[in-house]
């Protein structure tokens, strides 16, 4: 019985794997192709869709408002989600597991209805269509990421290491700098890579933000999805995997992507 139950779970697994990468095993083949007409299986093989992306002023400009927004929310993800980790984990705060839940509920609460939600707290703050607003927008979704892989960072770090540091002399900028920040910079750095990723290929959440003047790369995939699909639109969606995939295999390296959705135990100093 319990051979059936594992061989039943193990199927299961294959088939939701399957599916995940249904869009994959399709559009990567097909940006590939040499029709003038999306195809799949591909018909021939040819580079000609990945050549005429250059061509295309609008996807390069969206590719690097794309990269631009990333990596500022990133930068600004790691900043606050890393100082808002360590007051969790070092501090006896009042309502911890509320303040916890409340900076990390973005993970849970659907993009659609944070969208909307952000939509209907930045149009009176005249932020909806802004770069501003778009950039808090993406800070706001992914500074949870940095958060849980920082508080993981910190589950097993040893408090001792920093009384010692101030004991010997040093001022608190300084035992942040040498020995704390070392001892979760590879946590900070994998927070700071998913939510660089989180923010490039971000869609839902972004189509509430962006204004006509301000697209970025997955928007504009979207836009001409709805115009009519072509080659170019399987070439550039498959650039936006490649670098997805490379920043995946990047932060596995560095931290696993498990412990990003994985719980985290601290304990206090």
């Amino acid at each position: 019985m319990m051979k059936a139950f594992s061989g039943l779970r193990i199927a299961l697994a294959v088939l939701a794997i399957i599916y995940i990468l249904i869009p994959l095993i399709v559009v990567i083949p097909a940006s590939f192709t040499s029709a003038n007409y999306p195809s799949f299986p591909a018909d021939g093989f040819s580079l000609q869709w990945y050549t005429k992306i250059l061509e295309r002023p609008e996807f390069l400009e969206a590719f690097f408002n794309s990269a631009k927004f990333a990596a500022l929310a990133a930068l600004f993800s790691v900043i606050f989600g890393t100082l808002g980790a360590l007051g969790i984990a070092k501090y006896d705060i009042p309502g911890k597991s509320y303040i916890t839940a409340l900076l990390t509920s973005p993970l849970s609460v659907p993009q659609l209805v944070l969208g909307i939600a952000l939509l209907m707290y930045f149009t009176p703050m005249m932020l909806a269509g802004t770069s501003t607003g778009f950039l808090i927008a993406h800070i706001v979704i992914c500074i949870p990421y940095v958060m849980r892989l920082v508080l993981t960072g910190l589950s097993g770090f040893d408090y001792n290491l920093e009384r010692a540091a101030a004991i010997l002399g040093a001022n608190p900028a300084t035992v942040f700098l040498k020995v704390t920040l070392p001892l979760i910079g590879s946590a900070a750095i994998s927070g700071g890579l998913f939510a660089f990723l989180t923010s490039f290929d971000n869609v839902t959440v972004s189509l509430f933000m962006v204004s006509p003047e301000m697209r970025t790369l997955p928007i504009e995939i979207f836009s001409q999805m709805q115009d009519a699909y072509n080659p170019i639109v399987a070439s550039v969606s498959s650039v936006v995997i490649f670098i997805s995939v490379l920043l995946i295999i990047i932060l596995e390296k560095i931290q696993g992507v498990g412990k990003v959705f994985g719980g985290s135990h601290h304990t206090n100093g």
